[in-house]
């Protein structure tokens, strides 16, 4: 079906992507001026009652999340039967994109995104959210450095049809929890594994565990530690290894903690607006003292070309000293001006 208008609001301009679930567009909000990220549910899913019903309650509860880390849900509805969500139309590249075409990132830098997705997904989680599907292209970087977590409440709502059957490869099957593979509860220690595989990517160039199939999800429990990470900070790298342990409990307790134990890692930061205006402040009084000292030798020249006039005949009289380079200015003219009245 060709998509041009929905909600008789949004115009759809293009295509952005998509897959089994779900198709995004770009279009334009007619009503605001605005553009925006418009996804509808895959058309083969809309005859599913119940997952058309999920699809848009966790999209409406994605809705209530308002936090700089995470990508905003503006609308909600449906358009021939099939439900849409409206978001924020991040202008830039996921980390997916990122790393193809930068590699593997410095530690530095990888702590710093670490902790801007861990801002974001404990918004989420005060609000009851579970993302359930973090991976690197859900992780959007704007062109000034924010990172935005994508995709709140879609994730769960379909997250059902991404295990299917034993044996077939799944795009996001490296970044699923083992609890999560093997259909056990899934809590926000879930979204912190998920976090800290694309954090061992970034740092790695590739996912812990590789593309794995589902027969290979279910014996990961089995399975020994990832490989350690060469020329990664050891703090970076057991928090990362912490994410991945494959018991929750042993798992950062919240996206807070873990934002803690990555913030040392993390690249310096541009100064602050304090720590400029500080700056400024020192350059003024340096810029002060030599404007001072400068006047000081102007003084000296002119006292000194003075007595040389007036042959050698020592002039008692000083220049008064101002509380300001300026007054000294002033202060050294009238002295000028009364001598030559002599």
């Amino acid at each position: 079906m060709s998509v041009q208008t929905v909600a008789g609001r949004y115009e759809v301009e293009r295509a952005l992507g998509g897959g089994g679930m779900a198709v995004v567009y770009l279009a334009r909000d007619g009503e605001l001026g605005r553009s925006v990220a418009l996804k509808l549910l895959a058309e083969n899913l809309t005859h599913d009652v119940e997952l058309r019903r999920r699809f848009v309650r966790e999209a409406r509860l994605a809705a209530r999340v308002s936090h700089p880390n995470v990508v905003r849900v503006y609308d909600t509805g449906e358009e021939d039967g099939r439900p849409f969500i409206v978001m924020e139309c991040v202008e830039g590249e996921s980390l997916a994109e990122l790393l193809r075409r930068e590699g593997p990132l410095d530690p530095g830098r990888v702590a710093e995104l670490g902790v801007q997705a861990c801002a974001g997904l404990e918004e989420a989680h005060r609000a009851g959210l579970v993302h359930r599907d973090v991976k690197p292209a859900n992780l959007l970087l704007t062109e000034d450095g924010v990172l935005k977590v994508a995709d709140f409440g879609i994730a769960h709502a379909v997250g059902g049809t991404h295990v299917t059957e034993v044996g077939t490869v799944l795009g996001t099957a490296a970044y699923l929890s083992p609890e999560q593979a093997l259909g056990e509860r899934v809590t926000p220690a879930s979204d912190l594994y998920s976090l800290g595989t694309c954090l061992y990517e970034l740092l790695a160039g590739e996912p812990p565990y590789g593309h794995e199939t589902l027969g290979e999800l279910f014996s990961r429990r089995e399975s020994g530690p990832p490989p350690p990470l060469a020329g990664v900070p050891r703090e970076l790298e057991d928090a990362v290894l912490r994410c991945l342990a494959r018991d929750p409990n042993d798992r950062p307790s919240s996206a807070s903690e873990l934002a803690g134990l990555l913030a040392p890692a993390r690249s310096a930061r541009p100064p602050t607006a304090v720590t400029q205006v500080a700056r400024f402040d020192v350059t003024v009084r340096r810029r002060m003292l030599l404007w001072s000292a400068a006047l000081s030798v102007l003084v000296l020249a002119v006292v000194l070309g003075v007595f040389a006039l007036s042959g050698g005949e020592a002039r008692p009289e000083r220049v008064p000293r101002g509380d300001t380079p300026a007054q000294d200015f002033r202060n050294v003219a009238d002295w000028l001006r009364e001598r030559g009245k002599e």
